[in-house]
């Protein structure tokens, strides 16, 4: 059955953008759990670099608006700019292609804390799924913590799931240069220009990673080289490389044995933390030129065969 999403109002109060590359698998369920939000007052945008699968047809089918940017144009900051430009809400929610909104009121929850002075980005809590790894949940359950801070200290927030001020994205698009992190970037100028960061732990999504190892590298690499040109004095040492992969893989191992799933888990865990923490000193320590074919090996790694 073809999900059909409500028409939008003519000036909607939001607009959610979706980044996409083919995600056939997961878009439909992304756009069913969308049509069902308690609140109609949003339009949905999906910005497709390229797809090979059927991503455009099952959006266009759902009543979705389609922006295309070609594959060798695309970065996540040009890819949300492109997103954001063709978007009449009052505010901008981005949610990656394999986020599934974890119930029917969250785009009400991830709106709500704009009411409050000075709110310029709100982001909202990520969970996994069943195929998520070991680490990866933990992972999300240290970073989006089972407590709302609205405000947050700080400039952190993540655009798998987030929403911010389109007024504010006008006088300050995305930084298209970036391998990653742009929402890092974009919240970091907000909070320097007075403006203030909002977590919300009730606007869940279950953010369906399905990566390889080598994926999983590479994402922790390009953010890396990313984080490096947002915050210059950022180190990533070699011994930070030793005393973070030993201590978190120390930790998920005695997790893993309190859930009776050390046997089954414990490679996955040590692969993990692995390609999260030399990912990261790589990137720390990238210094090539930032060419065509190098970006498309960030942006889109190859599958293990």
């Amino acid at each position: 059955m073809t999900t059909q999403l409500p028409a939008p109002p003519e000036h909607p109060v939001a607009s959610i953008v979706i980044r996409a590359y083919n995600e056939a698998q997961h878009l439909p369920e992304v756009l069913r759990r969308l049509s069902r939000q308690t609140t109609r007052d949003f339009e949905v945008i999906l910005v497709d670099s390229g797809s090979t699968d059927t991503t455009r047809e099952i959006a266009t089918a759902a009543g979705v608006r389609v922006v295309q940017i070609a594959k060798s144009e695309f970065t996540f900051g040009r890819s949300l700019n492109r997103g954001c430009a063709a978007a009449q809400g009052r505010y901008l929610v981005m949610l990656s292609g394999h986020c599934y909104p974890g119930s029917p009121s969250w785009l009400e929850e991830i709106l709500a804390p704009f009411a409050e002075p000075g709110i310029a980005t709100v982001y909202g809590c990520q969970r996994g799924g069943p195929r998520t790894k070991f680490s990866e949940h933990r992972h999300f359950a240290t970073t989006f913590p089972a407590r709302s801070a609205i405000p947050q200290d700080g400039f952190f927030c993540n655009n798998a799931n987030c929403a911010i001020r389109a007024d504010l994205w006008r006088l300050r698009h995305y930084d298209e240069t970036l391998t990653g992190l742009e929402d890092l970037d974009w919240a970091r100028w907000a909070t320097e220009h007075g403006h203030r960061v909002a977590y919300q732990f009730t606007a869940r999504v279950a953010h369906l990673h399905d990566e390889t190892w080598p994926q999983v590298f590479r994402r922790y690499e390009r953010e890396a080289i990313a984080l490096k040109r947002i915050l210059p004095d950022f180190r990533f040492s070699l011994i930070e490389f030793l005393r973070l992969f030993s201590q978190t893989v120390a930790l998920d191992m005695a997790a893993a044995r309190r859930r009776g799933a050390l046997i089954s888990r414990a490679r996955e865990i040590i692969l993990f933390r692995f390609s999260q923490y030399w990912g990261t000193y790589r990137g720390a320590h990238y210094h090539r030129a930032l060419t065509r074919q190098i970006k498309e090996q960030f942006f889109y790694p190859r599958k293990a065969r």
